[in-house]
Formats: structure tokens, sequence, C-alpha cells
């Protein structure tokens, strides 16, 4: 599906898609000295703390994807601070991007990004994270909802067909996407009735250490009979199977995740977490890219649909891409794709762990 932009944008931007590299040196968080390229794409991702993919994963990827489009562009990491990220919107418009694409925060705050690129004919795009009352020109992500459909699946194949007792721990109130998350993974296990659900509660902007202490707190008013945990991502998980290791319980209780981070993985190897649901950063990266490279130029973006903001009613221009599953038996799939490498995930402390899943 395509869609025509109605953005205001200069014409004659002339963003070439050549191979010519940008030969950034970004290493502080801006850069690319743009090969071919007039215009300038902005992208500000969100923190360091709700999930290492950010800046382990999707900068570079980022990087790798405008440099070889020969684009000119600026990353920066707001650092879970709105008023950094809206200072950081400013000085890149300031600075003539003439797309902007962020991660926000929250929908306020990110509507606010929007509506000010806007006035100065500055196109938008929602990163990962749809922005409630925004009006970004396209959302590029990947399915939120069918990655907790896999989250419930995941925990309901680790658990089988008995009566269970389940935690929810969801992600950030502020992140559309927590509660995609949590719809998708509730529409899976509410079909199952043998589990009952004996705490739920979101995690303030994705902080594991306060995790930490609300899974405690569920767990010691549920006393302790938990079966099963439905932790939104490999940070919460991790936060998890560290009560229940205090409780001589991991292992034993299944705990979902997401992001296919490196503790994650080694976690599934390990033994301590169910699966976690892999979005491949390179995908959604070069996904974004094609997207901001289209609206500089002036051009309509290939989209596969369009995503409902629940708090406007607009149809948001959408490229939604499919997460995948990973357990204990398909690990090396993540390894294989590039999302992490054998080195970091095969340490010394899990060569046995990898060596019987066959990974080497």
């Amino acid at each position: 599906m395509k869609r025509k932009h109605s953005a205001v944008v200069a014409v004659g931007l002339g963003l070439a898609l050549s191979l010519s590299a940008c030969g950034s040196d970004d290493t502080a968080g801006d850069g690319g000295s743009g090969g071919d390229a007039e215009g300038k794409i902005g992208v500000i991702l969100p923190d360091t703390e709700s999930s290492v993919r950010w800046e382990s994963a999707d900068r570079p990827a980022l990087e790798k994807a405008f440099e070889a489009a020969g684009v000119e562009y600026s990353i920066q990491n707001a650092e879970n601070d709105v008023e950094k990220m809206t200072q950081i919107a400013d000085s890149m418009i300031a600075d003539g991007v003439t797309v902007l694409a962020i991660v926000n925060l929250d929908s306020a705050s990110g509507a606010a990004i929007q509506e000010k690129a806007a006035s100065q004919g500055v196109a938008t795009i929602d990163y990962d994270r749809l922005t409630l009352g925004g009006s970004a020109e396209y959302y590029v992500s990947f399915d939120n909802t069918v990655v907790g459909e896999l989250q419930g699946q995941g925990l309901a194949d680790c658990l089988g067909e008995k009566d269970a007792n389940i935690i929810y721990l969801n992600g950030s109130p502020t992140d559309n996407n927590a509660t995609l998350f949590s719809q998708g993974a509730h529409s899976v296990l509410d079909e199952i009735k043998s589990y009952k659900v004996v705490g739920e509660q979101a995690v303030p902007e994705w902080d594991n250490e306060e995790a930490a202490v609300i899974f405690q707190q569920l767990y010691t008013q549920a006393d302790g009979k938990v079966d099963g945990v439905l932790a939104a991502n490999d940070g919460l998980a991790g936060a998890v199977i560290s009560i229940l290791e205090g409780n001589g319980r991991a292992g034993k209780v299944p705990v979902t995740g997401q992001d296919a981070t490196v503790e994650g993985l080694q976690n599934i190897l390990a033994g301590t977490q169910c699966m976690t649901v892999y979005k491949s950063a390179t995908q959604e990266a070069n996904a974004l890219a094609e997207a901001a490279i289209a609206l500089a130029n002036g051009e309509e973006a290939e989209t596969t649909g369009t995503t409902k903001d629940s708090e406007s009613g607009r149809e948001v221009p959408s490229v939604l891409l499919e997460p995948k599953s990973i357990t204990k038996g398909n690990v090396g799939d993540v390894i294989e794709d590039g999302g992490q490498t054998l080195e970091d995930v095969c340490t010394a402390q899990f060569k046995a762990a990898c060596a019987k899943a066959g990974l080497s």
C-alpha cells in the first residue's frame, strides 16, 4: 500500500539513494556528513534504561542504513528526559532537519514535538511507539499486538494445560506499545480457563529496579502461589528472575520476555526464562530509513496498512513488521540474523548451555 504524504517539505531535496557512505564518526550521538543528499533526517531515541536495544542495536542499524543511502542524519538519545527530548527536537529543527523521527517518552510530549515540527514544515515519523493524539506522517514498528500474542502463547506453551496462577508485569503506562503487548497477551491467556490472574501491574518508565520491587510485592500478595509470569520485556523478566532466585524458584516458574537481549537469551539458555520476542533492529531501522528518505524526497512511502490512534481516531499509515517468538530451540535464529553475536551470548558461564543448544 502506498500513500502520498501531506507534510510541507521543501521541494527538490534530491536525496539520492546512492551507496556513497557519509563517513560518519557519530560516537557522541550526532553525525553523518551527508554524501549526495541536501536534506537531513533527525532521530531521537528514548533512553538507555528501558532496553539496551536503543544504543546497542537501533543506533548502529540506523547509522548503517542512512550511510548506505548517502543521507545526512543526526541521532541523539533523550536519556528518559522529556525536557531533553524537546530540546533535542528544537535543536534538530533549527539545524534544518526535514524529517524528524521520534520514539516518544509519552504521547503528550511527543504530540507537542510533532506539532512544533509541522509548524516549521518538518515531516515526522513515529518510530516503534505510536504517539496518541500526534500528527506523524507514518508509524514504523513491529505489530505490537502480535508481540503480546506471542508472549501469551509462549507462556501457555511453557505452562501447559493445568491450573496456574499468573502475574502480569506490564510495561510503562505511558507507552502505547505496553498497552498493546498486554492486550495481545490477554487475548491468548484469558481464553484458557484454567489460568487465574493473581496480580497485574504496570512498571513506570520500564524501570527494572522498580520492577523488582513491584514483582516482590505482587509475589508476596499471592503468598508465593505463582506459576507463571507474563513479563513485558527482557529487562522486566530479569527483575522477576532475581526475585524468583531469592525464593528458590528460578527455573520453576516460566517467565516471558521481549527484545532478545543478550541477558534474555542467556536466561533462556539457563532455563530461567521461558521465551522472548525477537524484533530485528536492522529490519526496523531499514523500514524507518526508507520511509524517512521517501518523505524527505516528497515521495510516497511503502506501507503495510494503518494503525488507529485511539485518542484522535486517526488512521495512521503504518509499516508494521512481523516479530518472532524465541525459545531455547531457536536462540540460534537471533544470532544467525545478526541480532546478537555468538561471542556475547556464549560467554564462559554459558558455554555448556550453548553447546547443549547446538550453538558453537
